[in-house]
């Protein structure tokens, strides 16, 4: 399911002496919206790059609900943080891989001994359609995010804020016979917030075309039962690998 476009709040500064909004002040300002155990706690929680409700990071931080809504709100205005939507559900994630690794550089300085993320469970979902499904028209579940991070770390994919296709990418879908032309206004790439992973997996016309080709060329099939979920092939296993260095054995028929 299609994401709408994250929220981010700039952030905001009080103004100096002289009235205009001085570095020193806005650095304060920063500093400030990280300087609180609950709102650190809540940014090292989203530091495994996944999405979360307010709700949620309630219960993983142990404070009420109301409470993380104020934190949050800090977080938000100070361009930390930033909210997506799915459907009835407001999610929070870090803003971008470039505050990630300042939030991640403070910690470490904080916590010489500290070598990985704080980690928190994922959701829990049937098994079948948490390893691999379709979202409307594209990869979804642990496939859907193993394509997306394969396609990032090959520098196929810009995924920092809008996803984007890089020249590589283009030519990658190119040499994979994936046809990208005739898009309409659909987007070339777009991000869609997985339900069970929490993080952001592709979309729009490239992740359509690609699964498209998937289920033409037999790479994936459906389950004899019918439904969304997917179960990759030995053709598909090949496929995966060779284009995309992918292990998919996890989802085999």
């Amino acid at each position: 399911m299609a994401s709408t476009p994250p929220s981010r709040h700039a952030a905001s500064a009080e103004p100096s002496a002289n009235g205009s909004s001085a570095p020193a002040a806005r650095l304060a300002a920063l500093a400030a919206a990280l300087a609180d155990e609950t709102r650190a706690a809540i940014c090292m929680a989203l530091l495994e790059g996944r999405a979360w409700t307010a709700g949620e990071l309630a219960r993983i931080t142990g404070v009420a609900a109301s409470t993380v809504s104020g934190h949050l709100a800090k977080l938000l205005a100070a361009g930390i943080c930033v909210t997506e939507r799915q459907g009835r559900h407001s999610y929070v994630r870090i803003a971008d891989a470039r505050t990630a690794r300042l939030v991640d550089d403070l910690a470490a300085h904080a916590v010489p001994g500290r070598d990985a993320a704080h980690t928190v469970p994922v959701v829990s979902a049937p098994d079948p359609l948490a390893r691999a499904r379709t979202c409307y028209d594209h990869f979804a579940g642990r496939l859907g995010m193993a394509v997306t991070d394969a396609m990032e770390e090959r520098e196929l994919l810009c995924t920092d804020g809008v996803f984007e296709l890089t020249d590589q990418g283009r030519e990658w879908f190119a040499r994979a016979g994936v046809d990208l032309a005739g898009r309409g206004r659909r987007p070339v790439a777009s991000s869609c917030l997985d339900w069970t992973e929490r993080r952001r997996h592709l979309g729009g016309l490239a992740g359509a075309r690609l699964c498209a080709q998937a289920l033409r060329l037999e790479w994936v099939v459906r389950p004899a039962e019918g439904g969304r979920g997917l179960l990759v092939t030995e053709a598909g296993e090949r496929a995966f690998g060779e284009l995309l260095g992918v292990d998919v054995s996890f989802v085999r028929v």
